[in-house]
């Protein structure tokens, strides 16, 4: 099987990578309980680093519903939190955010605001729509962060394999954004794991239905690139046998080539682990967390942001397709 065709894969379908013996006590903890990995994840996840709020509205729908993260260390909220909108994956087929309370605690764990929306997904919609969801989830989150604590002139995009194709997508191709009268200038970063950004031809019947060949070569972020995206964390596991690795190192390139500043990381690690890596009983093995948390803290975003708003916030034209 092609790689690139990104077939629909559980979330509990963890890669075997190096280090068994590090996952031992979560593997014990799937046999004796049945459960599958990402329960286990996050039974073993604490419920003392954040406060949710849960199942709010950000559109009418019945899929346009979000949880927020509000972390509880004392003085987070006084100085202004970064604020993070987490997309996850599931093949454009499924997902359900409930699932990763484990990526809400990491997030609040490092003194963020998190905001992990669900979205529509296919066979109930099919591209762009899902697209269009997520920009509505962004516009609560720049409208509402400061109900929270958050910051939101610190405004940053994450999401992991489906996800991180969806938060680069945001980010290169201007029109989700400014349908919901934001752009990219809003943004101070993006974080992507494990993410397909380059990923025609689709060999994967179920995926032509997800893409329609109409709109099909408007859902590659690497198409849309001009050099005026945010700054970008790239994470992505040589031993992912699900996305190709090489999405992420052709994305990179094109968005260098642009002059847009990109941070890449290798990983020894498989496609669900890019996630998993972050959670309590994983993120001491791993500087996954680690690298997300210093990108997201570092001043040159902030600086881009500023730059971006007095320079080019007005000046937005159509993007057209790399031909």
């Amino acid at each position: 099987m092609d790689r690139r065709s990104l077939p629909k894969t559980s979330p509990c379908a963890m890669p075997k990578i190096h280090f068994s013996n590090i996952l031992s006590a979560v593997s014990a903890g799937v046999t004796l309980c049945a459960c599958s990995p990402i329960n286990v994840i996050n039974a073993l996840t604490p419920g003392t680093t954040y406060r949710s709020v849960t199942d709010v509205a950000y559109g009418d729908l019945g899929r346009q519903r979000l949880d927020v993260y509000v972390p509880t260390r004392a003085g987070v909220a006084d100085a202004g939190m970064p604020v993070v909108v987490f997309f996850y994956g599931g093949s454009w087929q499924g997902g359900d955010r409930a699932e990763y309370r484990f990526v809400g605690e990491a997030l609040a764990s490092q003194g963020f605001l998190a905001i992990l929306p669900d979205y529509r997904t296919f066979p109930e919609v099919t591209f762009p729509a899902f697209m269009e969801d997520a920009a509505g989830a962004v516009r609560w989150g720049a409208d509402h962060a400061g109900d929270f604590g958050g910051d939101p002139g610190r405004l940053f995009l994450m999401g992991h394999s489906a996800g991180a194709q969806i938060v680069t997508l945001l980010a290169t191709d201007e029109r989700y954004l400014l349908g919901v009268s934001l752009s990219t200038c809003a943004v101070s970063g993006v974080v992507g794991l494990a993410g397909p950004y380059d990923f025609l031809p689709l060999q994967s019947a179920t995926l032509r239905w997800v893409f329609p060949v109409l709109v099909r070569e408007a859902s590659q972020p690497i198409r849309f690139v001009t050099g005026r995206e945010p700054p970008m964390f790239l994470g992505v596991g040589d031993t992912d046998l699900i996305v190709e690795p090489g999405n992420t190192d052709r994305f990179a390139q094109r968005l260098q080539e642009t002059g847009v500043r990109v941070d890449i990381r290798h990983y020894d690690l498989g496609h669900a682990l890019m996630l998993g890596a972050i959670s309590t009983p994983l993120r001491r093995f791993f500087p996954v967390l680690s690298d997300i948390a210093n990108f997201v803290d570092g001043e040159p975003q902030r600086a881009t942001r500023v730059a971006c708003a007095q320079g080019t916030a007005g000046e937005i034209s159509p993007i057209q397709p790399m031909p």
